[in-house]
């Protein structure tokens, strides 16, 4: 099985936008190619298919409720071969080797988790918990062409999604197998780990602005240095993305004017992103760096902004689904490794819909987004037979 799966990752990965690596965008032809080979792995596992009105692949098997499977098969620009993919191909051989259960199974191929493509994310697994603002269809990408557009060339219907909206009552809840984009399941030798929560996120545009002058002639006393100011500020970001266990600060891009060897900087525009498991936590982190900032502007003499661009709440895994696949995961002969997705995953737009849960599996370094991203078969077939284990077990004991 695991050869198979393996194989099948090398193959999807040839599917791209671009020459000479992994690019595959949101309702791009190579999208529609990529579709069109995962319904035929779909239906060798038994499972009816069809592409749905914004474009995301579902394989269906059994019939009453459902529970939901899957991930997404969009990239970023120059991926690796794991990320999503991995999720989507895993759960059809999990499926196919669980049998038949007594509950309905889809396994859904998402199509935009990455929102490089247009100005929105996680486009199908919004339509699916009935969150799409279709608003978004008049989005355009870097050619001038509209969601809208590029999804009724696809195939897919805008006029449709509406209808795509799951009932709650409906569905059992979602798991999805991904990648853990981190170092910490190789550090501690461990092939899979089970997802706690998906981490919110803070992110904001920070302008410091000083006085720009000549580097050899403005004394050091009458200086106004905005990038100085904002070398502290950063320090203070790593700081307090120290101070508290699962928060990470980070400092990610920054731009010096003038920019000249021979200039004293006089403004500096930088970004922050703060990450946490638990939104209080986040928040008290934004507070103590604006804090921070608001002093060293103060002792710097130096002028301050700070805007928020982004703000997504954290989202917790369900208890009782998490529990159940820590179950599996112990069945396997593995000690349950709990720990919290630092990146975002179509389970946070289904967890609108229902419980969600998530299983990572180890990658090599923690290397994600970059060809460099790999997994071993061994770890890849200890995923599908944890998720078999917890779908035949949730056969059994679902209440």
């Amino acid at each position: 099985m695991a050869d198979r799966l393996m194989r099948r990752l090398a193959e999807l990965a040839t599917l791209s936008d671009m020459p000479g690596g992994l690019t595959r965008l949101f309702l791009s032809p190579a999208h529609k190619r990529a579709v069109a080979l995962v319904e035929g792995w779909m239906r060798e596992a038994g499972l009816e298919t069809h592409v749905d009105a914004i474009g995301s692949l579902v394989g269906r098997r059994g019939n009453g409720k459902t529970l939901l499977l899957g991930s997404h098969i969009d990239t970023v620009r120059d991926a690796g071969w794991y990320d999503g993919n991995f999720g989507v191909l895993a759960a059809i051989e999990a499926v196919q080797a669980a049998g038949d259960l007594p509950y309905g199974v889809e396994v859904i191929a998402f199509g935009d988790e990455e929102g490089v493509r247009f100005p929105q994310t996680l486009s199908g697994a919004r339509a699916v918990a009935g969150t799409f603002e279709p608003a978004a269809l008049a989005g355009r990408d870097a050619d001038g062409i509209a969601m809208g557009e590029a999804l009724a060339a696809f195939g897919g219907d805008p006029a449709g999604i509406a209808s795509l909206a799951r009932q709650p009552d409906e569905v059992l809840g979602y798991i999805e197998l991904h990648i853990e984009q981190g170092p910490v399941l190789e550090a501690e030798n461990l092939a899979v780990g089970v997802v706690t929560a998906i981490n919110g996120a803070s992110r904001f545009a920070v302008v410091v602005t000083g006085d720009a002058g000549h580097a050899g002639t403005v004394p050091m006393a009458m200086r106004r240095d905005a990038l100085a100011a904002a070398s502290e500020m950063v320090l203070a970001v790593e700081a307090v993305g120290r101070s508290m266990p699962d928060l990470v600060a980070t400092v990610g891009a920054i731009a010096v004017h003038p920019g000249a060897p021979n200039s004293v900087p006089g403004l500096v525009k930088f970004t922050i992103d703060v990450r946490a498991p638990v939104d209080a936590a986040r928040h008290e982190a934004v507070l103590a760096i604006t804090n921070a900032f608001d002093r060293i502007a103060g002792s710097r003499k130096v002028d301050l902004s700070m805007t928020q661009t982004h703000d997504a709440p954290a989202v917790a895994c369900s208890g009782r689904l998490r529990d159940r696949l820590a179950g599996a995961v112990k069945a396997n002969g593995i000690v349950p490794r709990f720990l919290p997705s630092g990146a975002g995953h179509d389970a946070m737009a289904v967890a609108d819909l229902c419980p969600v849960a998530m299983l990572f599996v180890r990658c090599k370094g923690g290397v994600s987004h970059t060809p460099a991203e790999s997994i071993t078969p061994e770890d890849a077939q200890t995923a599908v037979d944890v998720l078999v284990e917890f779908l035949r077990k949730f056969a059994r004991n679902d209440d």
